[in-house]
């Protein structure tokens, strides 16, 4: 396995899933579980089974999920969200 090296300034511009994770400080089934849930966009599926994501997107559609006076951590501004959702589920119940 190659170990992507990040460079300190950015993040690359296309994450892999591994290197992706690392970025966020999650394991790699968080990710999936995040874009199961709609949370992060869906992967760019490049020749061969490469994939992808777009860092943009992401700080993007982790940014859209901040409310005032939230976080100004996108991962946890995301995790905020769902066990806010988890709530308010088990509050209908």
């Amino acid at each position: 396995m190659t170990v992507c090296v990040m460079s300190e300034d950015r993040p690359p511009a296309y994450p892999s899933k591994a290197s992706l994770a690392r970025e966020l400080d999650c394991a790699e089934s968080t990710v999936d579980e995040l874009v199961r849930k709609g949370i992060l966009p869906t992967p760019l599926r490049l020749s061969g089974g490469v994939v992808r994501w777009c860092w943009q997107d992401c700080v993007t559609a982790l940014g859209s999920l901040k409310k005032p006076g939230a976080s100004d951590d996108p991962y946890l501004t995301a995790v905020q969200e769902q066990q806010g959702g988890k709530a308010r589920k088990e509050g209908q119940r």
